[in-house]
Order: structure tokens, then C-alpha cells, then sequence
């Protein structure tokens, strides 16, 4: 990935780069590829924070890019933004739905929103799609107890 049409991610002609190496727009310094790298490094040592606010520069600089969005989705995730890895994940389905990992952390992430039929649905996709991966199979078991298990004040 490079850096767009118009320089996002460069100091460009605009001015200088910041002291903290990013650009007068407020974006981190260097390229796209450089975001994306550095937020899946800091996703990989436990930052997901941090991994999120990269990743999403490089998502807002290269929309269109899977890999990209699948790391923001998976930094979002843990990073308790369940909600917003959920819209992330769902992207990436609409876009392609026989990834297999998407349907998976979408799933997960519709989980932890409490969307529990909607677990289901892609969890059950994913499992359909590589039933060689057993978290895989053992995360839909978990949703499908959960969705049976008795609720308070329900007969």
C-alpha cells in the first residue's frame, strides 16, 4: 500500500513534520504501509488501544483494503470496542462472504454485544466453511448454550 493522491501520511508540502512524527493533518508519520505495520506490531505486544488509532488512519487512507480493515476489526475487539469491531467485520462479510475468519469475529463480536442469534448465524458459517478449526466449533457451542440457557422471570 502507498500513501494516497494527496500525501495523507507524508509532512507534504504543508509544512514540517510534528515533533512526535506525524503530519500537520494529525496523522501518524510515515506511509499506509507503515500504519498497518506498525498497528498489527502493537495488536501482536498487547496494545490494542494504540493498535486502533493506527489502524484507523490506514483504513480512512485505504477504505477499500481487507487486510487493512480485518486488523482494525481485530484490534477493536480487543480493545472492548465490540460494537465497532462488529460494523468492521460486517464489512468486510458484505464485501466477502466466504472469509471464514470475518464470519468468525463477526460472530464473536455480535456475541459481545449480546446479539446472540446473530452469533449463531456467523458463527455457524464459519464452522461450516473450516470445521478443521475447533475454537471455531467450540465458539458456537458456547453461543448456542448461552442462547438456551433459562432466563429470570421467563417461563
Amino acid at each position: 500500500m502507498a500513501a494516497t493522491a494527496s500525501g495523507a501520511g507524508t509532512a507534504g508540502a504543508a509544512g514540517a513534520a510534528q515533533p512526535n512524527g506525524g503530519s500537520p493533518d494529525g496523522s501518524p508519520g510515515g506511509e499506509v504501509y507503515d500504519w498497518y505495520t506498525r498497528g498489527v506490531a502493537l495488536l501482536d505486544r498487547g496494545n490494542a488501544n494504540a493498535a486502533v488509532q493506527l489502524l484507523a488512519h490506514a483504513v480512512a487512507a485505504e477504505p477499500g483494503s481487507r487486510s487493512v480493515r480485518e486488523a482494525l476489526a481485530r484490534a477493536q475487539f480487543d480493545a472492548g470496542q465490540y460494537g465497532a469491531a462488529r460494523e468492521s467485520f460486517a464489512w468486510i462479510v458484505a464485501h466477502d462472504p466466504t472469509d471464514d475468519y470475518a464470519q468468525f469475529g463477526l460472530g464473536m463480536a455480535a456475541r459481545r454485544t449480546g446479539d446472540l442469534r446473530a452469533a449463531v448465524e456467523h458463527l455457524a458459517l464459519a464452522v461450516a466453511m473450516r470445521p478443521d478449526l475447533g475454537h471455531y466449533g467450540q465458539a458456537l457451542r458456547g453461543v448456542r448454550a448461552a442462547l438456551n440457557r433459562p432466563v429470570r422471570g421467563r417461563p
